[in-house]
């Protein structure tokens, strides 16, 4: 504190014997700091992050509710939001992984957007796999990628799709059903479930 660091609540935070921060760093409440940790100059950690063999670079931002696990590295103003877990992952500069998501064994390119509930699928039961994401990549809210997998620089992979396969640079890729509608279908399953009540 005495160097420029700032605890909204002090008594709440955990440090561990070696960790690191920089300057002008703001550390919200119960925030947890693990062996490993490299905090550099004007970071934000909001409360009830848990922070582990991690390196976070200047000016990112931290939670609320962010896990970052060992082998973590955040680039300059990298922004990880609330409820994401991110390990053995390098996110690089200017990339935002605002909400819900996990990234584990992945690169994410520069200026990439990770959508809410985006999962890379990393793990087989046996071996660990890696997720590479370009440059400029947009990647949908509630999307799976199964690693190995590679998505191309500012590639956009549509909300929902479950990605198996290379997705060129600039390319669209949309992996999921097609929605059909019924018409009628709904108001004709209400009437038969308000029969079986009879």
């Amino acid at each position: 504190m005495d160097e420029g660091v700032t605890l909204t609540d002090p008594e709440t935070v955990y440090f561990a014997y070696d960790t690191k921060i920089g300057r002008d760093v703001i550390v919200g409440p119960n925030v947890f700091f693990g062996p490993g940790v490299e905090i550099a100059d004007n970071v934000t950690i909001n409360a009830f992050c848990h922070l582990e063999g991690a390196c976070v670079g200047e000016g990112a931002s931290i939670g609320p509710f962010a896990r970052l696990r060992p082998a973590a590295k955040l680039g300059a103003g990298v922004k990880v939001g609330n409820f994401v877990e991110i390990k053995k992952a390098d996110i690089r500069e200017g990339a935002k992984v605002s909400h819900l998501s996990y990234i584990g064994d992945a690169r994410v390119g520069k200026n990439a957007n990770i959508g809410a509930g985006t999962i890379t699928c990393n793990y087989d039961g046996y071996f660990k796999y890696h997720t590479d994401i370009g440059e400029g990549a947009f990647i949908g809210s509630n999307s799976a990628l199964v690693a190995p997998v590679n998505i191309g620089d500012g590639a956009i992979v549509g909300a929902g799709s479950v990605i198996t396969s290379v997705v060129d640079g600039d390319a669209l890729a949309v992996a999921r059903g097609k929605q059909r509608a019924v018409s009628g279908w709904a108001a004709d399953f209400r009437i038969k479930q308000q029969e079986k009540n009879k």
